[in-house]
């Protein structure tokens, strides 16, 4: 099974210009799992991209690696 939690992880040190701030933690429950990223000011534009595309696109990703979990996966940016 794969690791949502490193996964987002990866994905985040690879946009960012500062990686060892990024930081992500997962809360779940019977039907959710949310993952909440936390990176450093600076980089937070980059996480959100041009009108949210790449937000949409991480989220969009994490959600179908989750695909074999039958659980909701929410991504939250801090």
């Amino acid at each position: 099974m794969i690791n949502l939690q490193e996964t987002l992880v990866d994905i985040a040190k690879a946009i960012v210009d500062t990686p060892d701030e990024v930081q992500v933690t997962k809360e779940e429950d019977d039907k959710t799992i949310t993952l909440t990223l936390t990176v450093a000011p600076d980089d937070m534009g980059m996480v959100i991209g041009k009108h949210g595309k790449i937000a949409k696109a991480i989220r969009s990703l994490i959600k179908a690696a989750a695909g074999n979990t039958h659980k909701k996966v929410n991504v939250e940016i801090k």
